[in-house]
């Protein structure tokens, strides 16, 4: 893909620029919006990453709106370390199609911009993860199964982010440790067990079918009903 970089950190900017070059894709990059903003206007690219933050007059969410406006549908992944809800919401609504905070794994930002790369240029974003009843939306950080709300901790929301994700597959402990826990090690304690015991309970507490089920030797699957 040919990708449009905008990022005013150097450090930040060479290590994308590096990882998406080698993993075979053409990088163009700027360093502040204005210059993002004209690049963008007036070149053909397959996907924009651009900082949330950036100098020149033009933040992140004005050059994304401004391209919108001009029926630039490219798609947006935004970088940024506004971790708040409502600057997610924000990013969204302005038009982006994805977000990611730093500090990120490559891995993640690699694999969201193959995604990105993969999605018809018409498709509309989901903001909502959908398992048989259950229901988490990515906008308002709420879970609902069967219309009823169900209270998660924030740890626990992205443990379920997670699962759904991935329905229908086995989701390993590392997976888990890396992803929701940003561990690169094996503590060597139950606390996955623990997460996923107390989800379990929040999430079939007054229903007849559970949706999370345990892999033997492998992890954790959420799907609809139990395998046979």
């Amino acid at each position: 893909m040919r990708i449009l970089l905008v990022e005013d950190d150097p450090e930040v900017a060479r290590f994308v620029r590096k990882g998406l070059t080698e993993a075979g894709h053409s990088v163009e990059h700027r360093d502040n919006g204005k210059d993002g903003l004209f690049a963008a206007a007036g070149e053909p690219f397959d996907l924009l990453v651009l900082d949330r933050m950036l100098p020149g007059g033009v933040d992140g969410l004005r050059l994304v709106e401004t391209l919108r406006a001009q029926d630039n549908r490219t798609p947006v992944l935004f970088l940024t370390a506004l971790t708040a809800v409502d600057e997610r919401v924000r990013g969204l609504k302005a038009g982006g199609d994805d977000y990611l905070t730093k500090p990120f794994a490559f891995a993640e930002l690699l694999a969201r911009v193959e995604a990105l790369g993969r999605r018809p240029a018409s498709e509309v974003p989901a903001t909502r993860l959908r398992v048989a009843d259950l229901e988490l939306d990515l906008l308002s950080r709420t879970v609902t199964r069967g219309g009823k709300r169900i209270d998660v901790q924030p740890r626990e929301f992205r443990l379920l982010e997670h699962l759904m994700r991935h329905a229908g597959q086995v989701v390993t402990r590392t997976m888990l440790l890396e992803k929701v826990w940003d561990y690169h090690f094996d503590p060597q304690t139950n606390v996955i067990d623990v997460h996923v015991s107390r989800l379990r309970q929040k999430l079939d507490r007054g229903f007849d079918k559970p949706l999370i089920h345990t892999v033997r030797n492998a992890g954790y699957m959420i799907r609809a009903e139990e395998a046979a």
